[in-house]
């Protein structure tokens, strides 16, 4: 069912407020994850479905029936009950379900997909065609009305606080790889209208080694309506640090829709500078403790780094006490350029069907 009309009833949920489900891609793409890589990926997948399968029902596409077969090969060695995993083979070009996937808003008493373009940030890896038709799959999978915005926007680019406010980034969103013939008013526009946001804090550029231009997921994220977790490098030398502190400055000047400032915590950036290079060539991964991904019972939060993994633990354990905090060994996973938070996308109302 697609919503030709917009809505100014329309909110995009905060990640920390219930869902119905997960969605996640099963790695099978061996340009991403090359010779051994994909095997190792596949380790750390495991693991995330095994701890976030006790908390809610995930969405699991897998490229084809051969990828299928492995899956329930592996789920079985490593004894995965699958009763809350919902399987769908799906021609799907890689993992990155964040940024493909629909972003769901509250519609009064329902939900509905917000359908973007997608366009591998900047048509980067071809072919992405498979992915930009997720959100009209799941729309049809689960009966669940959708609006298509014809721009393009990945889920990794905001983050919101579910109350009006959103985060992003000059880098992305006005990177001219994205909707070139759009000015920053008319994009602006464009997240209040569909996602119903009224307050929106541009910050301005991203990790290196982030091939998305600079997310914000790897940056800044809401931990609850008023407090932010940024990212901050404690190295003056560190190719992120100057990044780090403009977005600091921007944050500590910021303005919050009810008229408040933020809180702000900090935790360091773990190393990110690799041993040889990525698929891409570059020396660096965004590896950061931004990319957490609050689910239903749990926070899982990406681990890097022994000098500052525990400080990372203990901040999501003072702001979610009542979820199990549960850290991923997340250095494979970030070789891929993404980690947790890249490669889950929340769905709501698809409990019902």
């Amino acid at each position: 069912m697609n919503i030709e009309k917009n809505s100014n009833d329309l909110l995009m949920p905060a990640e920390w407020e219930k869902h119905s489900a997960t969605q996640l891609h099963w790695p099978s793409n061996v340009e991403t994850w090359p010779d051994e890589r994909l095997q190792r990926v596949e380790k750390v997948y495991l693991k995330i479905i095994k701890s976030l399968s006790d908390f809610e029902q995930i969405l699991l596409l897998v490229e084809n029936n051969e990828v299928l077969s492995r899956v329930l090969k592996l789920f079985k060695a490593e004894g995965i009950d699958d009763k809350n995993v919902l399987i769908k083979v799906y021609p799907i070009n890689d993992v990155w379900a964040r940024d493909c996937g629909p972003i769901f808003v509250k519609d009064g008493n329902s939900f509905m997909i917000t359908n973007w373009e997608y366009n591998a940030w900047g048509e980067k890896y071809p072919p992405w065609d498979s992915d930009n038709t997720i959100p009209e799959f799941i729309s049809e999978l689960f009966g669940i009305k959708k609006v298509s915005t014809k721009m393009v926007l990945e889920g990794g680019s905001i983050d919101v606080n579910g109350v009006g406010d959103l985060l992003t980034t000059e880098s992305v969103l006005l990177n001219p790889n994205r909707n070139p013939g759009m000015s920053k008013d008319e994009i602006e526009h464009n997240l209040k209208n569909y996602l119903g946001v009224e307050n929106i804090i541009w910050l301005k550029s991203g990790l290196a080694g982030d091939d998305t231009d600079g997310h914000i997921d790897d940056l800044t994220r809401f931990l609850n309506e008023e407090t932010v977790l940024t990212m901050v490098c404690e190295d003056e030398n560190d190719i992120n640090y100057k990044a780090l502190q403009e977005n600091l400055a921007i944050l500590q000047s910021a303005t919050l829709k009810n008229g408040g400032k933020l809180n702000i915590e900090t935790l360091p950036l773990p190393k990110t500078k690799i041993e040889g290079t990525t698929v891409d060539g570059s020396e660096f991964v965004p590896a950061s403790y931004a990319n957490f991904y609050v689910a239903n019972g749990c926070v899982l939060v990406p681990l890097y780094d022994e000098r500052y993994d525990q400080q990372a633990l203990d901040l999501f354990k003072k702001y979610f006490p009542d979820r199990e905090i549960i850290g991923i060994d997340c250095a494979d996973l970030v070789w891929g350029q993404g980690s947790i938070h890249c490669i889950t996308q929340q769905l709501y109302g698809t409990d019902e069907y």
